[in-house]
């Protein structure tokens, strides 16, 4: 979403269930190819696959320069990556999507993806921060809507996305490079280079490399905080309010405002992918293959990708702080591939080891939380005339280590056969381990706040209560471990008409150990898990635990899944079925039902209870965890080919309905930034996609797609009620509707080379933002702290916060919204040659210069907007030998 380039011929082709072929034989000219794909965990036409999917060859990726998922994903009208830059994103399919928890803890209390993300048969999907894999050397990607859990597992709920690799080629000795250079409009040059090479030493033996480095410049400037200019004014009145009105004098209280001149600069947002794929294909016998690949990427990352909206123009933001994301990977996967008599049998396997260190600016805490004063003003026991509020700069710093280890066993028959079967087992172990460390009070603060608190046998030798600048730390280590078995079989009922029938049966076990300053969160666990008083009492405290016992006993806190390691374990058995009918060789229609899932979260701090415990909030306590959301999900569709092959067409119309919807939540009056998961819930999805392709002539493809939603909430937990949108309210961050089209012409010059020209445009609708109405309470904080509102628009979908106190001084209480990231259109040109091996053209990305909304971001309770990539020039520059 941040490098906006590259929108070669028929782009637009990503969006539609097969792409088109550029080299094709005379007799297949200006007819449309249909690639192959394994959606199904065999090699099938995609026209075949009575499964609804997108997918583009390695040949038109490397034509179409699409390095990137997030440059595919920008021209799917069903998908959606949502985040705050490169390696901290979410994909979501049609319209399935909630509230994921703020980047600052989603190694620590984030849900499960709802959409499944593979690079070749390894699931790399990761909580709040998704593997950001470069495409250099694909062989295809396919993208798989709907639930995909029988064969593909949990978070496959909404979908699947698979990137699939060029394999050595036995055939001999290939290798290519590319490279290009780009402009973008108010910011910095960008550059890329990737190269392959392929060599085979032996007539079983074939080796091949890739390696990259793509350098993205920024457009977004860090620019000087002016309280006299709309910079950040540092309100004492909205730290008071938030905090409860400590203040004496708000109005008149002493606030020193942050200063960040040593951090002006133009461009920061730099981001660069570096990496290196290796494989090995060995074939052991004629009937046996064996293949290992090791990746090894380091995305690195400077600044931030939004700007703040109520500062002049759309690029400039106010950081208080050095910001850097640096994600390492390294994947090691291996398949073994061989025939059991007419048994097919497939091994794979998969160890991916990944490190994130990022560091973050945190200053906008202050902007919300019960301890907004107690952090940064002084005011125990002093009168109005001596209260102050002081520097508020805060950061975070994370260190996240993480490694996944997967191993499938799969058989399938015969593709021959009336009756065909895929079956296999899967073994999944994850081991997430992050430390979280807070800056969060103003040091300067606290020799005497800490006396106030704790007196003076509390205080450190640093004259505070605590040990350094760091003032609250998450170390917690999260363990998911799953087994499950799965089975397909399709049965051809006659030539025209097959049954396909699947099911699996999976058991997760989540383990969450470790602590934060104030939570012993695997201590808290295991009293739940043996459940008996004594243990709660020994755990709580003999009053304290009163309260839990209680709340079991009565059935408001479930621990039913809790051991007496604190370990959560589920089991559960998922369908699907579907029937399809070949109509002729060019004409598929297919029904289905299929089921899918996403795991239970463990929360940090389960049971605690609402520090205001009165109106919908009355013996409200935090859930120990959220269990397993489904989605259920009905589809009709239709693919075909029609004008002798010329024109195809491909729709599918679906219903879903989503139980125990799983979301991030907090309590605004209460916990503020106390972040949990809970089911809240259930929802249903009603859309339509449809795709085209026509090749109009020999020489000018048009091709389009398009997605229509209708997403609804239709029961809400009732604590939420006047929190969380009403009844009736569209899901996040998913358009009613969205689609593009594209046209391409190809003409040949005189010196025998190839030309062509093509232009596209892509429609994003209005999406809402969040499952929270927290849009006028936020731009309640902007007007305090800046001096004046974001401007960006709100969708009212609540009169009032029904039972729970947003008031200000005045006691007016505040109307119930969300943001809306309202609809944009981006379009592109691009001018190309192209003669044997070579490759030249020149591209104008976002040709209007539009500054579309991909996503706000309010963890930091103000609003920042994440837009598209300014207009962008470039050329680029491919060759390829055999």
């Amino acid at each position: 979403m941040f490098n906006r380039k590259k929108l070669s011929i028929a782009v637009i082709s990503a969006l539609a269930a097969s792409p088109l072929a550029y080299a094709q034989d005379e007799s297949e000219k200006g007819k449309i190819e249909t690639i192959q794909v394994t959606a199904t965990k065999r090699t099938e036409s995609i026209q075949d696959v009575p499964v609804s999917m997108s997918a583009l060859n390695g040949k038109q990726l490397e034509k179409l320069g699409l390095d990137n998922f997030n440059e595919y994903v920008e021209f799917l009208p069903n998908v959606v990556f949502q985040g705050t830059g490169p390696g901290q994103n979410e994909v979501y399919i049609r319209g399935a999507a909630t509230t994921q928890t703020n980047i600052s803890v989603s190694t620590v209390q984030a849900l499960q993806p709802s959409v499944a993300f593979y690079l070749d048969e390894q699931p790399v999907s990761m909580q709040g921060r998704n593997l950001d894999v470069y495409a250099t050397d694909m062989q295809r990607v396919e993208v798989l809507p709907g639930p995909q859990g029988t064969l593909f597992g949990a978070s496959s709920q909404a979908g699947t996305v698979r990137m699939i690799t060029n394999k050595p080629d036995h055939a001999g000795f290939a290798a290519g490079f590319k490279t290009s250079i780009s402009s973008t409009k108010g910011g910095e040059m960008s550059n890329s280079v990737e190269g392959y090479i392929n060599i085979t030493p032996t007539n079983d033996l074939a080796l091949r490399v890739a390696a990259y480095n793509d350098s993205q410049g920024g457009w977004i400037d860090n620019v000087l905080n002016d309280p006299d200019n709309g910079g950040y004014r540092g309100s004492a009145q909205v730290i008071s309010r938030i905090s409860g009105g400590v203040l004496a004098d708000p109005a008149n209280t002493p606030v020193t405002v942050p200063k960040n001149d040593a951090l002006v600069e133009d461009d920061i947002n730099d981001a660069t992918y570096s990496g290196a794929r290796f494989s090995a294909s060995y074939h052991i016998n004629d009937d046996w293959n064996l293949l290992v690949q090791h990746t090894q990427q380091s995305l690195n990352t400077e600044g931030v990708f939004s700007y703040d909206p109520n500062l002049e123009g759309e690029s400039s933001t106010n950081r208080f702080q050095p910001e850097s994301n640096d994600d390492d990977f390294g994947l090691t996967t291996w398949t073994l591939e061989g025939r059991l008599k007419q048994l097919e049998v497939v091994y794979t396997g998969g160890y991916l080891d990944r490190e994130i260190n990022s560091l973050i600016d945190y200053t906008g805490y202050t902007n919300g939380g019960l301890f907004s004063a107690y952090y940064v003003c002084r005011y125990f026991g002093l009168p109005a005339e001596e209260q102050e509020c002081l520097d508020p700069t805060k950061f975070y710093k994370e260190e996240t280590d993480t490694s996944r280890v997967t191993h499938e066993l799969r058989f399938n028959t015969p593709v021959e056969n009336r009756w065909r079967l895929t079956a296999g087992v899967f073994y999944d172990d994850q081991d997430l381990s992050t430390i979280g460390l807070f800056k969060i009070p103003n040091t300067d603060l606290f020799p005497d706040m800490a006396r106030t608190l704790v007196g003076n046998e509390g205080i450190n030798s640093d004259g505070g209560p605590f040990p350094s600048e760091v003032g609250f730390v998450n170390d917690i280590t999260h363990t998911i471990e799953q087994i499950a078995v799965f089975g397909q079989g399709e049965y051809d009922l006659t030539d025209t008409l097959t049954l396909t029938l699947g099911a699996r049966w999976y058991e997760i076990d989540d383990t969450y150990k470790g602590s934060t300053t104030t939570a012993d969160v695997s201590g808290r666990l295991r009293a739940f898990g043996d459940g008996s008083d004594q243990a709660l009492i020994d755990f709580f405290g003999e009053e304290a635990a009163q309260g839990y016992i209680d709340a079991i006993a009565s059935g408001q806190l479930d621990v039913s899944l809790v051991d007496e390691n604190g370990t959560v374990t589920v089991d559960d058995v998922i369908y699907k079925a579907s029937l399809d009918w070949k109509v002729n060789d060019d004409v598929l229609l297919f029904a289905t039902y299929s089921e899918g899932f996403r795991p239970p979260v463990t929360n940090r701090v389960g049971g605690g209870a609402a520090t205001n415990s009165s109106g919908v909030f009355a013996d409200f306590r935090i859930p120990v965890y959220s269990t397993t959301d489904t989605l259920d999900n009905y589809e009709l569709g239709m693919k075909g080919d029609f004008l002798e092959q010329t024109l195809r067409v491909n729709a599918t119309a679906f219903y879903s309905e989503i139980s125990d919807l799983q979301t991030s939540r907090f309590d605004p009056t209460n916990i503020s930034f106390l972040v949990f998961t809970d089911n809240v819930g259930t929802a249903e999805i009603t859309g339509l996609d449809a795709d085209f392709q026509w090749y109009a002539t020999d020489n000018f493809v048009l091709n389009g797609a398009m997605s229509w939603l209708d997403t609804e909430l239709t029961e809400i937990n009732t604590e939420l009620r006047g929190i969380a949108p009403p009844e009736g309210s569209r899901l996040p961050f998913s358009a009613e509707f969205s689609g593009n089209l594209q046209a391409s012409y190809f003409y040949m010059l005189e010196n025998g080379w190839e030309g062509y020209v093509n232009g596209a445009i892509n429609y994003t609708g209005d999406r809402l933002v969040g499952m929270t109405m927290d849009a006028y309470v936020m731009e309640d904080a902007t007007q305090l702290i800046y001096g004046t509102g974001s401007g960006l628009k709100i969708e009212q979908e609540a009169a009032l916060f029904e039972g729970v106190t947003y008031t200000d001084e005045s006691g007016n209480t505040f109307a119930g919204g969300r943001y809306v990231q309202e609809s944009y259109a981006v379009a592109n040109i691009a001018f190309g040659v192209r003669a044997n091996d070579w490759t030249a053209e020149l591209y104008i990305d976002n040709i209007t210069d539009e500054r579309g909304m991909q996503y706000i971001d309010t963890q930091q309770f103000t609003p920042k907007v994440v837009s598209s990539r300014p207009r962008t020039i470039g050329v680029r520059f491919s060759y390829d030998a055999f």
